[in-house]
């Protein structure tokens, strides 16, 4: 088995595009019509579901097999409250640098200052959300500051 696709299932098509495109610093890869988009980047591909599309656009669509709520009703799904049972995490060389690139995007409400956690490593990471209120977190090489993370 291989993973084909990490795919997130939206409320608002457009504006999650918007938001992955700034954040991963690339245009979408690939469209099906506004049903579907995807990001392909060092051999993974995240993509980005509309959950209205079947519904606004029955014309577009076939459907075979079974239904089951719970897997098949897009639209309910995309407008359900988001539990953060998912995260998406990043990686990048200069957390301190992607941090504040993140930042001056402006692009959630929800931005983390960058956090310390020491289990048997001590690892640096920030988190945010996407406009569906999925939690990405963003962990890499960082060097503290005098004082930072000081109990």
């Amino acid at each position: 088995m291989h993973l084909g696709s990490i795919y997130l299932i939206v409320n608002d098509f457009e504006k999650a595009i918007s938001f992955y495109e700034k954040l991963l610093e690339m245009p979408v890869t690939s469209r099906n019509m506004s049903r579907f988009a995807s990001f392909v980047f060092e051999g993974h591909r995240i993509s980005i579901m509309n959950g209205h599309f079947d519904t606004d656009h029955p014309d577009k669509v076939v459907n075979k097999g079974e239904y089951t709520d719970w897997a098949d009703d897009l639209k309910n799904i995309a407008l359900s409250p988001n539990t953060h049972k998912f995260v998406l995490n990043f990686l990048d060389e200069d957390l301190r640098r992607e941090y504040e690139r993140v930042k001056s995007l402006n692009i959630s409400e929800t931005l983390t200052g960058i956090k310390y956690v020491y289990n048997v490593s001590p690892y640096y990471y920030f988190q945010l959300t996407d406009p569906d209120d999925n939690v990405i977190e963003v962990t890499g090489a960082y060097t503290p500051t005098d004082g930072e993370f000081d109990e």
